[in-house]
């Protein structure tokens, strides 16, 4: 008796479905698990075929399954668990896993189906699924997307090759142009500057002020001319890589006593360029057409932008780490605000109202600086004057001391 009511309490409270059968499918036991599963109340099932809490087609294959067992006596799912699906009461239909087992009692035959409900499992999986797919539509999307992205990129490339085609063609036609134009036009303003210097000499006898004013401006419009066209061939040869650094060993004196003399002849009215040297040797190794131009741009620069009866100072020194050359002038000097911008090329301060320049001059002596492993620094202030000042290391130099 005891061992009989241990029994009916494991059932009972067992966490999974069990029903018992008969051999023809008559349900004879229903714990309280299996009923909550199918939603009936014992008395409601115990008595019915088992075919009552199955959905077609299994209740046809159900009692197919008896019959075949009543005539051949061999039931080939014994001991083996399958997923099957129970209809509830409500006519829902959920997914189980069914243990069948059989047992010989007082000479009968009665079958065990222990019920494990799977609607959780399956959810997960539908879940699991559901997310598989949707995962599958996000990466065919993006796999679409980057298709067109990659087409995108293809023909953005195809058209900036077409551009870049196009633009060397006319970096080509740019740079054939300026060679043309600087060489063409100077021949020309060699021969005006030449003819107006002869109409100034046979106007001599007449002392005629008008004669000579106007020639001046001839002289200085030709000397602009050529200036700028000086620049732009400078820029188209740093531009395509044309222009190499030649180092020579020359006399930094003797070199800046003569640019010095030379734009002296330039300098406005009473203007006085002042030229010192320091230092207990006077050779440097530079390339001298690159340093010309550079101190010829500064010196320039600074007899543009002062006024009459002024000083410019024009220093170099040879120390024992640098070379360095310094060009200070008194002129209106340069905004705080464009000073960032000084270097760029065809930048000019917004103080240099109607003073003729490109703007390109102080981009091309940072980059002839730069060739020759210099650098190049300023200071400056708003009608007080700026200083300019360029610095060669020694090491790319060969003194010699006297």
């Amino acid at each position: 008796m005891e061992n009989t009511a241990l029994l009916i309490a494991i059932i009972q409270n067992a966490i999974d479905g069990i029903i018992t059968i008969d051999d023809k499918g008559t349900i004879e036991l229903i714990n309280p698990a299996a009923c909550a599963l199918f939603d009936y109340e014992p008395d409601e099932v115990i008595g019915k075929n088992i075919s009552l809490l199955m959905p077609d087609p299994d209740k046809v294959q159900h009692d197919n399954f008896l019959h075949r067992y009543r005539e051949t006596g061999r039931a080939n799912i014994m001991g083996v668990g399958r997923e099957v699906l129970g209809l509830r009461k409500n006519g829902t239909i959920f997914p189980f896993r069914l243990g069948l087992s059989k047992v010989q009692f007082a000479g009968r035959r009665i079958f065990t189906g222990v019920i494990h409900d799977l609607s959780k499992e399956k959810e997960a999986e539908r879940q699991l699924k559901d997310y598989a797919a949707h995962l599958e539509d996000i990466v065919e999307e993006r796999t679409l997307a980057l298709r067109d992205n990659v087409k995108a990129l293809q023909a953005a490339r195809d058209d900036l090759t077409m551009l870049l085609s196009k633009e060397k063609d006319l970096g080509l036609l740019k740079s054939r142009f300026v060679s043309m134009a600087s060489h063409e036009f100077r021949t020309p303003l060699t021969s005006i500057k030449l003819s107006a210097s002869i109409i100034e000499k046979y106007a001599e006898p007449l002392k005629r002020e008008n004669i000579t004013r106007h020639v001046g401006k001839i002289k200085n419009a030709v000397d602009n001319l050529t200036t700028i066209l000086n620049e732009f061939l400078s820029l188209e040869k740093l531009d395509a890589g044309k222009e190499d650094v030649s180092y020579t060993d020359f006399d930094l004196v003797k070199f800046s006593e003569e640019i010095t003399e030379e734009m002296q002849v330039m300098s406005k009215k009473n203007q006085h360029i002042i030229y010192l040297h320091s230092g207990t040797c006077s050779t440097v190794r530079l390339d001298q057409n690159l340093l010309r131009n550079c101190i010829n741009n500064l010196i320039t620069n600074a007899i543009k932008y002062s006024g009459e009866n002024t000083f410019i100072d024009f220093n170099t020194e040879i120390n024992e780490t640098h070379c360095i050359i310094t060009v200070k002038d008194n002129g209106i000097g340069i905004p705080e605000a464009d000073q960032e911008h000084l270097f760029e090329a065809f930048f000019r301060a917004h103080n240099t109202g109607t003073i003729p320049g490109t703007g390109l001059g102080l981009n091309i002596v940072t980059r002839y600086v730069g060739l020759m492993k210099g650098s190049v620094n300023f200071r400056s202030e708003v009608d007080k004057g700026t200083l300019f000042t360029i610095e060669f290391p020694n090491h790319e130099q060969e003194h010699i001391n006297y």
